[in-house]
């Protein structure tokens, strides 16, 4: 007899391989202006002026800010998101997609520290990658009264997949970090919202399901400086919020499982929030990212729910 469980483990492989191979066959898309905000190459802000006219009487368009995922990974960087963020300048959004230093390729001498026993390539930097997030964020209102006029900064939505996720969910919540943090604000970020795809946005479920192969032990430094780094990047630690936040999921997701979404939602209802968990049946993870999924679609929705 067949073993029904095998097989359905190797039709879930197909599709997930199915979904990636479609998100990255799309064509990379420039920009139509970019920005540095820092002397490094990764420093940089690109913008997609919106295509078509969605506020009454052709008003400024409502500003997404994308954060690309990859694990916090090098090889992963802005232009597999292009065509994502390219959809939503075509559904009247303005758009702001962030490039941010991530981690390289590991020496031998390196592995035992940052876990990445192969040699390969490093998820994330400390304190890099927070540094270029918060920077990006800071710089943008005047960026975009410089490169992106269309917008209007008032309406402004973050959104991140997988890494880039996690990454909106703190970029939400730097008014909560400790005290001693450089990356913290006095008040909360003037955002209407967040739709986090996909995110990484509970490290200690992330940990014991070893999402990315140990990604969020490497973004912090590795395994000794885990615990006195988690306060200070662990979305489900920075709640509640007070900003309108909403993580869209799919079911069929094995790189970030549900239950990574769901345990981010669970430590917001503990704090007193209310965090919306959009489910997609059959999807799995790259379909979010993908404008040729329906998956897709429901993103843009989500983003304009909170926008408007």
């Amino acid at each position: 007899m067949p073993d029904d469980a095998a097989e359905a483990r190797a039709v879930a492989e197909a599709r997930a391989v199915a979904e990636e191979e479609s998100a990255f066959a799309h064509p990379a898309v420039d920009p139509d202006a970019t920005a540095a905000y820092g002397d490094d190459p990764d420093q940089v802000i690109d913008f997609y002026t919106p295509r078509v006219a969605v506020s009454p009487g052709g008003g400024l368009a409502p500003l997404v800010v994308v954060l690309h995922g990859g694990a916090w990974r090098a090889p992963y960087d802005r232009r597999h998101v292009t065509p994502f963020a390219d959809f939503l300048a075509r559904r009247g959004f303005a758009v702001a997609n962030v490039e941010y230093r991530r981690g390289g390729v590991s020496l031998p001498a390196q592995d035992a520290a940052v876990g990445a026993g192969d040699g390969g390539p490093v998820a994330g930097r400390w304190p890099e990658t927070f540094d270029d997030v918060a920077a990006a964020m800071d710089a943008l209102p005047g960026f975009v009264r410089e490169f992106l006029p269309q917008a209007d900064p008032r309406r402004m939505v973050v959104t991140g997949h997988s890494a880039g996720g996690h990454l909106a969910l703190w970029a939400a919540a730097r008014h909560l970090l400790p005290a001693d943090a450089a990356w913290r604000i006095d008040r909360p970020a003037p955002l209407r919202g967040v739709v986090a795809l996909a995110p990484i946005a509970d490290f200690t479920v992330a940990d014991k399901l070893d999402v990315c192969g140990g990604a969020c032990h490497q973004l912090l430094g590795g395994e000794e400086e885990f615990s006195a780094r988690v306060p200070y990047a662990d979305p489900a630690l920075l709640l509640p919020t007070g900003i309108a936040t909403t993580l869209v999921q799919g079911r069929s997701d094995t790189v970030v499982p549900q239950a990574v979404a769901e345990a981010y939602a669970d430590a917001a209802a503990k704090a007193g929030e209310v965090v919306g968990l959009t489910l997609l049946e059959d999807v799995g993870h790259f379909p979010l990212i993908d404008p040729a999924a329906d998956a897709c679609a429901v993103v843009a929705e989500e983003i304009a729910q909170l926008a408007w």
